[in-house]
């Protein structure tokens, strides 16, 4: 059922989506084709937001920054398993792999190959604060809207 914290929950992570986008991109090789990267991740965002955060909000002040937490880890682990699945696709498809389960665990290390290469300080900062003020917006959009 649509509510004002979901809404809300679903708008803060596709910003916060957003916001990560516009950050990561600098971090990655030079001459990188990111085609649907911003648009996608703020669609995962509006999906994480809406189903996972928007259902958990209106338990108070500290369950509503677990709420944040949980939330973006949820945007981030989805995130960098579509990014590495297209990843493996697209090197799938220039037969680099030498069967299927060969290029289904290549999903899971290319993800983590690119979790490396965010885990910068300025991007850590922006995940933090984007999810203390998700968290706080959802839960007062939750007693402000029931």
């Amino acid at each position: 059922m649509p509510t004002g914290a979901r809404l809300t929950a679903a708008l803060c992570l596709a910003l916060l989506a957003f916001l990560l986008s516009g950050e990561i991109m600098p971090l990655m090789p030079e001459g990188t084709n990111f085609g649907y990267f911003t648009p996608l991740n703020m669609c995962l965002g509006l999906l994480v937001g809406w189903f996972v955060m928007g259902k958990r909000a209106g338990r108070g002040f500290v369950p509503a920054l677990n709420n944040g937490i949980s939330g973006v880890a949820v945007l981030l682990f989805w995130g960098l398993f579509i990014q590495g699945a297209y990843e493996m696709f697209r090197l799938a498809m220039r037969n680099r792999y030498g069967g299927p389960f060969e290029a289904l665990s290549a999903i899971f290390t290319i993800g983590l190959d690119y979790a490396i290469v965010i885990f910068v300080p300025e991007v850590i900062v922006t995940v933090l604060i984007g999810a203390i003020v998700s968290g706080l917006a959802t839960e007062n959009a939750s007693r402000r809207w029931r």
